[in-house]
C-alpha cells in the first residue's frame, strides 16, 4: 500500500508513460483502435486504486489535489493558444440548445427511475435523488448546497454519493472511450459537423516550428506560473453561492489569459499541443486514483437506479442527435458538462480537440450556475410522486 505522495505521483507517472509509449509504439494494434490510451490510463488507474495499492494518507491526498489544481488551468491555459473565440461563437445556438437538453432528461432520467423502483428504496431517498440530480446538472458544489436546502439525512445522502462516485466515474469513462468513435457516430447521425468543425481547425503554423529546449521551458514554466498565479487571486475572491468559488474564478482566468495570448506572438511558439496533452494524460490518471470501484457491490438498488439513470439519458440523447443530426462532440460535452461540470468537461473538449476547450469551460460553467436550480426542479417531482 502506497501511503508516500512522492512514490504515488511516479507510479501515475510511469502508468502514463507506458501506455503512452505503447499507444505510440503499437497504434496498429486493434485494443488501441478500440480502446484509446486516455481510456486504458482512467481503467488502470481505477484498478490499481480499487485493489488497494494507493493507500488513505494525509501525504496522497496532499499531491492529488497540489499537482491536480496545478495542472488544469496550466493546461486549459496551454490548448486555449490556437483558440479564436469568433469562430465557436458562429457555431450557433446549437450548444446551448444541446445542454439543455442534456440536463432535461437527466431530470426525466431521475424521476422515471424513481417512479419504477421506488418501493426498493430507503424512506426520503427522493431527497438525496434530488440532491445527486443538482450534483449531475451542475456539479458537488450544487449536491451540496441541495443537501442543505433540503436537509437530506446522512445515511441516505450517503447513497447519493456512492451513485456519484461510481457511476460517475464510469460515465467519464465512457465518454472518453466514445472520442475515438466520433467520425462514425457523426456519420450515423448524418452530423454536418465532425468532432472538430472545420470552422475551429487550428492552422498548421505552430506545427512546422521547431520544438526546443528554450520553448518547452517558456511554456511548461509560463504555464505553471499562470497557472499558480490565478490560484491565488481566485482563492483571495470571495465564493459567490454555489457556483462561483475557488476552483471556477481560477479556471475562468486561466482560460480568459489563454484566450487572450491567443491573440499574441505566444501562440506561435511551438509545443503547446504536446505540453498540454502531456498534462492532460496526468490529470486523468490523477482523477482515475479515486475512482474506486469496490463500493459497487453496496446498495446495490442505488447503483443499479444510477445506471438506469445514466441509460434514459443516453437513449434521449442518441434519439435527439438522429433527430437534429448532431455530432458526437456537441453531446458529449453536453453530458458531461452536467454530470461531470468544470472539472470534466473541458478536458472532454479538449480530448476532442484543443480549439474546443472554450465550449466546454462555458458549458460547464452553466451547469455549475443552473444545477441547484434543476435539483429543485427535480425535488418538487420526486416529492409528488
Amino acid at each position: 500500500m502506497i501511503q508516500n505522495g512522492i512514490l504515488y505521483l511516479g507510479v501515475l507517472l510511469l502508468l502514463t508513460a507506458i501506455v503512452a509509449y505503447s499507444e505510440k509504439k503499437f497504434k496498429d494494434r486493434k485494443l488501441f483502435k478500440i480502446i484509446p490510451g486516455i481510456v486504458l490510463i482512467y481503467i488502470f488507474g481505477a484498478i490499481l486504486q480499487t485493489a488497494g495499492v494507493f493507500g488513505d494518507s494525509t501525504s496522497n491526498d496532499v499531491v492529488y489535489t497540489e499537482v491536480k489544481n496545478l495542472l488544469l488551468p496550466a493546461m486549459l491555459l496551454l490548448m486555449l493558444l490556437q483558440c479564436d473565440l469568433r469562430k465557436i461563437i458562429r457555431m450557433g445556438p446549437k450548444l446551448l440548445l444541446t445542454f439543455f437538453f442534456a440536463a432535461i432528461t437527466i431530470v426525466l432520467g431521475f424521476t422515471i427511475t424513481y417512479l419504477l423502483l421506488k418501493g426498493f428504496y430507503a424512506e426520503d431517498t427522493w431527497k438525496a435523488f434530488a440532491a445527486l440530480s443538482g450534483s449531475w446538472t451542475g456539479g458537488s458544489a450544487n449536491m451540496v448546497a441541495l443537501q442543505d436546502i433540503l436537509d437530506v439525512p446522512e445515511n441516505i445522502f450517503g447513497y447519493a454519493l456512492i451513485m456519484d462516485t461510481i457511476n460517475y466515474s464510469i460515465w467519464v469513462m465512457f465518454m472518453f472511450w466514445l472520442v475515438s468513435h466520433a467520425s462514425r457516430f457523426n456519420r450515423w447521425t448524418g452530423a454536418k459537423n465532425s468532432a472538430v468543425p472545420n470552422e475551429l481547425e487550428v492552422s498548421n503554423e505552430q506545427s512546422e516550428g521547431k520544438i526546443g529546449f528554450s520553448e518547452l521551458m517558456v511554456l511548461i514554466g509560463g504555464s505553471i506560473f499562470i497557472s499558480a498565479v490565478c490560484w491565488e487571486i481566485g482563492n483571495s475572491l470571495p465564493a459567490i453561492g454555489a457556483v462561483f468559488n475557488a476552483t471556477t474564478w481560477t479556471v475562468i482566468f486561466a482560460s480568459i489569459i489563454g484566450l487572450g495570448l491567443a491573440v499574441t506572438p505566444v501562440a506561435k511558439i511551438p509545443g503547446s499541443n504536446e505540453i498540454s496533452r502531456v498534462m492532460l494524460y496526468i490529470i486523468i490518471a490523477l482523477i482515475a486514483s479515486h475512482a474506486d470501484f469496490s463500493q459497487i457491490f453496496q446498495a446495490p438498488i442505488y447503483i443499479l437506479s444510477g445506471f438506469m439513470i445514466l441509460l434514459i439519458h443516453a437513449l434521449a440523447m442518441i434519439f435527439v442527435a438522429k433527430v437534429f443530426k448532431l455530432d458526437l462532440f456537441t453531446m458529449g460535452v453536453a453530458s458531461l458538462a452536467n454530470i461531470g461540470g468544470m472539472a470534466s468537461a473541458p478536458v472532454l473538449a479538449g480530448a476532442y480537440h484543443r480549439a474546443l476547450v472554450p465550449v466546454g469551460v462555458l458549458m460547464a460553467l452553466l451547469g455549475n450556475l443552473l444545477g441547484t436550480y434543476f435539483g429543485i426542479i427535480t425535488a418538487q417531482i420526486l416529492s409528488a410522486l
